[in-house]
This record gives C-alpha cells, sequence and structure tokens, in this order.
C-alpha cells in the first residue's frame, strides 16, 4: 500500500486513496475550491465507494452554484453514491475517514499532499468521530436535476443536435452560473433552442419538467435575451389561445457562428446589459 497521495488537486488524492479504502468514506470539511475537484473526479470512478460530504453550509452554497458542478453531484445522489450534508461548525483542515485510514489534506502553490495513518485505534475513533459528527448534520438539498437526466431529456424531448450544442456550449465555459459572465444554464438552453427555432413553449415546458428552472424564469431569461439583441421571437399561430413564439439568433453573425464564437458573443452582450 502507498503511504501518502500526491497529485495535482484533492479530487486527484482522492482518486488514488479511495481504491485503498474499506467500506463508506467520510470527507469532511473541504474548501470552496476542493468541492468540484471531488464531485468531478468521483463521478468519474467507475466504481466508487459511498462518500459523505460533510461541510460548511456557505462553502457547499458557493460550490454548488455552478450547474457543472451541482448537476454532477446531483447524478452521484441519485446514484446513491455521494450524500452531502452541512454542519454549524466544521473540524479544521480537511480530511478524508474510511474504515481503513485517515487521509489529511495538505495543499501548497503547486501540489496536494494526502498524509495518511492507517494506525488502527486511531482510525477507529476518527471513524466513530465523524459517525457521529454526521448524524448530527442536515441534509443539503441540491437545487439542480441530474446532469445526465438533462441531456437525457433535452435529446428526447428537443432533439439530438440541441443536446450536443447544449453540451458543446458547458464545455466553452468554465462554470455555469451567470456570475460575472451571464451565462447559466437557462440561458444556455434558450440559447440551443433559439439556434434550432424551438417554441419557448417547449423549451420552457422541458425546463420545468427536468426541474432545471420555471416557466417564469425561462420568461425573464429570454427577455434579457432580446434586450441583448441575442434572440428575437416569431409568433406561431395555434388553433386556440394567443399565438405561440419560435426562438431565433437575432442576426446573420450570431446564426453563422461555430459554438465557441456564440458562446462568446452572447457572454459579452448580456454582460453588457446586466
Amino acid at each position: 500500500m502507498t503511504g501518502n497521495f500526491f497529485a495535482d488537486d484533492v479530487g486527484g488524492v482522492l482518486s488514488e486513496a479511495i481504491t485503498e479504502t474499506d467500506g463508506d468514506a467520510y470527507i469532511v470539511n473541504p474548501t470552496e475550491e476542493s468541492v468540484p475537484d471531488i464531485i468531478f473526479r468521483l463521478h468519474d470512478q467507475s466504481d466508487p465507494p459511498t462518500v459523505k460530504l460533510l461541510a460548511d453550509k456557505d462553502v457547499l452554497k458557493e460550490a454548488m452554484a455552478d450547474f457543472l458542478v451541482s448537476g454532477h453531484a446531483a447524478d452521484l445522489t441519485a446514484a446513491e453514491t455521494l450524500s452531502i450534508r452541512w454542519a454549524e461548525s466544521v473540524p479544521g483542515g480537511s480530511v478524508l475517514v474510511s474504515n481503513g485510514m485517515v487521509v489529511s489534506f495538505v495543499r501548497t502553490s503547486e501540489r496536494v499532499g494526502g498524509l495518511s495513518t492507517r494506525a488502527s485505534p486511531f482510525v477507529g475513533s476518527a471513524v466513530d468521530h465523524f459517525h457521529d459528527r454526521w448524524e448530527a448534520a442536515d441534509e443539503y438539498r441540491l437545487r439542480s436535476p441530474p446532469i445526465s437526466e438533462v441531456r437525457e431529456t433535452l435529446a428526447e424531448e428537443i432533439g439530438d443536435a440541441a443536446a450536443a450544442d447544449f453540451d458543446a456550449i458547458l464545455d466553452e465555459l468554465p462554470e455555469v452560473s451567470g456570475d460575472g459572465d451571464g451565462i447559466d444554464e437557462v440561458t444556455i438552453a434558450l440559447l440551443v433552442a433559439a439556434r434550432h427555432g424551438v417554441l419557448l413553449y417547449d423549451i420552457s415546458h422541458w425546463g420545468e419538467d427536468v426541474g432545471l428552472a420555471s416557466k417564469a424564469t425561462f420568461s425573464r431569461t429570454k427577455g434579457v435575451l432580446e434586450d441583448s439583441g441575442v434572440i428575437m421571437t416569431e409568433k406561431v399561430p395555434i388553433d386556440v389561445g394567443r399565438p405561440r413564439l419560435r426562438l431565433r439568433l437575432n442576426t446573420g453573425r450570431l446564426r453563422n457562428a461555430d459554438v465557441a464564437e456564440l458562446t462568446g458573443l452572447v457572454r459579452d452582450r448580456v454582460a453588457t446589459v446586466e
């Protein structure tokens, strides 16, 4: 067995360490920067252990504001691979605790070290301690739906091409929260819909059903994109009731842009409006 673990981030240490864990693993007091590392690396594991993540509520709130993080976390919780709880006070330092070992995470300017011990009396005491802390903590409720469900239902209800564009735009963004850039998951969904001439009714109905956002949120975001000159709408008559609105990209440059250019143009325009 390896004594200690070294990687570029906490997620990398976790990937190495969990191969030697015995049963459930507690990850306690991760930093805001570490939570995405943990979520993404755990999501990539083919046979991960069951992880119980105990953290400060504000740390979780900030990390989960990114749809990419919360959507992957929701995938893991749906698969019963991950549970997340928060406590008013958490122990100092970030640790991984399992029945086999305790690993303390130490970050330098370039690398992360996982310094471990397998001393039986201490490990057993740590497991009991964090089990008690876990039982006393509160469940953290994710607002985002599982990202796999978003992708699957978007392809089924809107189309494979739209789902492919949704993923391509996600790949262009370092985070999907709207903070500073004005690009969040609802904006991306509307942008994809406009690129493919989808009805506002259809994309907002899908978004509400999958748990992405309410129809009202889709409508408000559509207004922001109209005001920024990104999209326009065309009225589509129906047999009964008010005409529905088909979404279109507003200019030839936007319509002819590839995904990378389109994402940059939209980010700049929406940030200007906001």
